[in-house]
């Protein structure tokens, strides 16, 4: 006679109206192995879908016989209670549903993996004292101290921009802290460049293999088995990127993440959640301690310290700047002017080369490019007419073959040849936009027999000595350099402040000041030069390396324009037809605003459009829940035309 013959059950069922748990009946012979947490079988209308099973229970409020499990795949409980509340919260929270996050919070089986020997896995080392930046900013000390006493605090640590200030040992200093009361850690990190970082640092703090890795750049195989030992509770620390905001660490006291304002923790696939705010309900789910770090500061963060639910880590803004390398914007006073009267409409004025000139008689120089390849656009020199390609009308770019120059086209690679402009007959082309390849060239005949290094597009360096070298490099590629660099160069700062986007002036920044953190202190020689316009307020906020102002004054822009995060924003994405069906069912709040829609492209032969919904953020829940009702409402009626629903990553509510 079995205790508890019926096993509530998570399947794998995208559609949302099919977003909640189903009873099956447990076979005898499969009484042992139906445990919480076990991968099974079942048939599902008429065919067989793979699943968990989330709960076992005596009695079902199915009003019906219930169908018996098919096949129990496999015993290992590896779907944890808390990871079953997580998932759905954060489900609710994104208007998704549950089976899409289930597929990325448990890597597929390896059944080979999960049947071999288990080998003990290594205890951290925590008998050495750890050092590290943290302990130095104010209130940092104290913070450590309430991990280490198994209280849960939530923080951001907001990172001094010099590569005096390593955030890898200021996140070892929290671990080693929170691994002294006794409980586990999970550190995330945008990308696998930032996660070897860090391992390194946590494997030299606490021993060779004592550190859980998860990422999807890791094999079947070594993915499962260390996501098995996570689920057993036998890993403590665990370092992963977007999707490891899941992993079952057991008695987690520590969730940690380096540079939320990284687009990569933003998931690209349904329901497109942001790490940071699933950190933010799992800290809270699992009364954990929350720190987030970054050199910048993101508007969400801002509102998260404004309100109180955040307690900020910072330097005050003096020693901020002492810290930092100097920092000096072409063409930024009068007397600069006197001494170059072209530093504001040249690309690279003479700042660049004295920046340069100095850095390499002390060690390696770091210049950044917005943008990768050799002329990225070109136009007409006289009308600054796009050059658009004769056949497709496609945008045509430059690029260097055989020691020559060729124009072709970025849609259909034809090479276009004997350009000449239709609207005013000349022949003459300019670049608006120049790339790191052609940066390279420009360069390298500028400071002849210096090593040039380009770290973009498919050849990018991890890291690079501490001699003299010239190095070009797009936003995320740049190397590490020994010791740091000597001086960097922001070339085309207006470029990267002029693209159509909410978050350009925040994600600018942040890119920036995450170079500063590759440069050496001031006190050291250090020093950057921006080209860029002077006035304008990111650059400001740059020289006076003030992430803190401003996020504060972005975030009031924004809420004076009613701009996320000071309000929700769902976005709907669908051929109109399926898009006034979804408002014609969806029963809104009245305070919400139906902006749109607009057209947003084509699907095959079909027109997609986009619409906006936008409420205050005390009734962003209720917004939520009646899209989500109304995705089920047209998915129950098999309605024609899917509608891709999006929240934007806005405070929590």
């Amino acid at each position: 006679m079995i205790d508890l013959p019926v096993a509530r059950c998570a399947l794998d069922l995208p559609l949302p109206h099919l977003d909640r748990l189903f009873d099956y009946e447990v076979r005898e012979a499969d009484d042992e192995l139906a445990v919480p947490g076990s991968r099974v079988r079942v048939r599902f209308a008429g065919k067989l879908r793979d699943g968990f099973v989330v709960e076992r229970l005596a009695t079902s409020d199915a009003g019906v016989k219930l169908a018996c499990l098919e096949k129990v795949i496999s015993p290992e409980p590896v779907l944890h209670p808390e990871q079953v509340a997580l998932l759905r919260t954060v489900a609710d929270h994104y208007a998704g549903t549950f089976s899409d996050l289930m597929r990325l919070a448990v890597p597929p089986r390896h059944a080979a993996t999960e049947k071999a020997a288990r080998k003990p896995w290594p205890a951290p080392e925590l008998e050495e004292p750890v050092s590290g930046p943290l302990a130095g900013y104010p209130h940092g000390q104290d913070f450590l101290d309430s991990l280490a006493d198994g209280r849960s605090l939530r923080a951001h640590w907001q990172v001094a921009p010099t590569i005096a200030h390593s955030p890898w040992q200021g996140l070892v200093q929290a671990a080693v802290a929170t691994l002294r009361s006794g409980r586990g850690v999970l550190l995330l990190v945008p990308d696998v460049k930032d996660l070897e970082a860090l391992h390194e640092a946590l494997s030299t703090a606490l021993g060779a293999g004592a550190v859980a890795v998860l990422h999807a750049d890791l094999g079947p195989a070594a993915r499962y088995r260390n996501y098995l030992a996570i689920s057993r509770g036998e890993a403590r620390v665990v370092v992963g990127t977007r999707a490891a905001v899941f992993a079952p660490v057991k008695d987690l006291g520590l969730l940690a993440l380096w540079d939320d304002g990284d687009d990569l923790y933003s998931e690209s696939r349904a329901p497109y959640f942001h790490a940071r705010d699933v950190a933010a309900i799992r800290a809270t789910q699992a009364r954990s301690a929350l720190l987030l770090a970054s050199r910048g500061r993101s508007c969400e963060v801002q509102q998260w310290i404004e309100r109180g639910w955040l307690a900020p880590l910072a330097l005050p803004g003096s020693q901020a700047r002492r810290e930092a390398p100097a920092v000096r914007v072409a063409g930024d006073s009068d007397k600069a002017m006197e001494r170059d009267p072209l530093a504001t409409s040249v690309r690279l004025p003479n700042l660049v080369f004295e920046t340069i000139r100095k850095g390499l008689s002390q060690g390696p120089v770091l210049v950044q490019v917005p943008r990768s390849g050799y002329l990225v656009a070109l136009s007409c020199q006289t009308c600054r007419t796009a050059v658009r390609c004769p056949d497709c009308h496609g945008p045509v770019h430059g690029r260097r073959r055989d020691g020559e120059r060729q124009l072709s086209c970025a849609w259909c690679a034809r090479l276009v040849t004997g350009w000449r402009c239709q609207i005013c007959g000349d022949t003459r082309l300019r670049a608006p936009v120049v790339g790191s390849v052609r940066t390279t060239e420009e360069l390298g005949r500028a400071f002849p027999g210096t090593t040039v290094v380009d770290s973009s597009g498919d050849h990018v360096r991890e890291t690079v000595g501490d001699q003299p070298a010239l190095v070009i490099a797009t936003p995320g590629a740049e190397p590490v350099a020994d010791g740091g660099y000597a001086a960097a160069v922001l070339l085309d700062a207006a470029m990267q402040l002029s693209r159509p986007d909410l978050r350009v002036a925040e994600e600018a920044l942040r890119r920036w000041l995450n170079v500063l953190g590759l440069v050496r202190p001031g006190g050291d020689g250090g020093s950057v030069a921006v080209v860029g316009p002077s006035e304008e307020r990111t650059i400001q906020a740059l020289v006076r390396v003030d992430p803190a102002g401003f996020a504060s004054r972005e975030l009031a822009d924004r809420l004076e324009a009613r701009f996320p995060p000071a309000v929700k924003f769902i976005t709907l994405e669908g051929i109109p037809a399926a898009l006034d069906e979804m408002l014609a069912v969806a029963e809104l709040p009245e305070v919400v605003d139906v902006l749109g829609p607009v057209p947003a492209g084509m699907v095959g032969d079909s027109e997609v459009s986009r619409l906006t919904l936008r409420a205050p953020l005390a009734q962003g829940k209720d917004l939520t829940r009646a899209v989500k009702a109304a995705s089920g409402v047209r998915s129950a009626r098999k309605a024609e035309g899917s509608v891709r629903v999006r929240v934007d990553p806005a405070a929590l509510q």
